[in-house]
């Protein structure tokens, strides 16, 4: 299955004469497979598209939404079960938002499309203080009417853009701010208990989404409710884990994956893990001081014995 969900159409071959289209083309390919494979699988490991699904996405007008929307199209061509795809906007009413370019843009790739006109600027701009953060109010606003529309059309499923960047941002920002060890999950059930949730771009990586939204030339559209507040503590933490990565790269990559690898029993939530309970067993066991050790530490050395200890003196 994950074969049918991940493997786009090998392109035509460049012609040998223009070398530097041929390598810019191959790159061009290599990212448009990593990027199919990656939402393939993360779409089979969460199974967050099945048979029959209507899967409503989220169109912002920035690059991850776009980026979602055209690999998700280009692995419907080819799956292994039969879906249907259709775009929500919804127009906030931000002062010079262009009402037009996405309506065109979507008519051009011919996906249906919904266009939702609700005035949450005006409430976000009237609630929240003057340089105060509008995420917060202007989220459960735009949660709450996606999740009205989902019902209207029918949806089974709605596709928001977060990608592994946004994933491992939130989990720093949750602890750093709120105490918690807690992220973004590729799969949930909503607020109001009546929807599933999906992030098929889960296990991508913003530089990819880049790259790839530079490619395909995406008529993006910037926020200009949030666009200035520049101080936001996830694009601190955002910065963060940028300087990361150029420094160590692959790290990202490990903390995504220490995501899916949890060890209760190593933490200190009680909830998770009977420590008051622990007793000792009499039985060997991988969980208990040995996982601290790291993978590539040799074996211990078997100890002199008491009498080789005093020969030795």
């Amino acid at each position: 299955m994950n074969a049918v969900w991940t493997e786009p159409e090998a392109p035509a071959a460049a012609a040998p004469s223009h070398q530097a289209a041929a390598k810019i083309e191959r790159e061009t390919h290599k990212l448009e497979k990593r990027l199919c494979r990656e939402v393939g699988r993360a779409i089979t490991d969460y199974n967050m598209i099945e048979e029959g699904d209507k899967v409503m996405v989220c169109l912002s007008g920035g690059k991850d939404s776009y980026g979602m929307l055209d690999i998700l199209l280009k692995l419907k061509a080819r799956a292994p079960v039969n879906f249907e795809l259709i775009a929500v906007n919804l127009d906030q009413k931000q002062p010079g938002f262009p009402e037009d370019v996405l309506p065109a843009y979507l008519k051009q790739v011919g996906v249906p499309f919904h266009i939702e006109e609700q005035d949450t600027y005006s409430i976000v701009k009237r609630v929240v203080p003057e340089g105060k953060t509008t995420c917060g109010l202007c989220s459960r606003l735009r949660r709450g009417i996606l999740y009205r529309v989902a019902d209207e059309l029918g949806a089974t499923k709605i596709a928001l853009g977060h990608h592994r960047d946004d994933i491992l941002a939130t989990f720093f920002l949750n602890m750093f701010f709120a105490a918690k060890l807690k992220a973004m999950p590729p799969k949930l059930v909503s607020d109001d208990g009546r929807h599933v949730v999906i992030r098929p771009l889960a296990y991508v990586a913003e530089k990819d989404l880049v790259r790839w939204a530079q490619h395909r030339e995406f008529p993006i559209i910037p926020c200009n409710l949030c666009g200035s507040q520049e101080n936001l503590q996830r694009q601190v933490v955002g910065d963060m884990l940028r300087d990361w990565e150029r420094k160590h790269p692959g790290r990202l990559e490990n903390m995504l994956h220490s995501l899916q690898s949890v060890a209760p029993s190593h933490l200190m939530d009680g909830t998770l893990h009977d420590f008051k309970g622990l007793k000792p067993t009499g039985v060997a066991s991988d969980d208990g001081d040995r996982a601290f050790d790291p993978p590539e530490l040799p074996p211990v050395p078997a100890m002199p014995s008491a009498v080789q200890v005093v020969s030795l003196g």
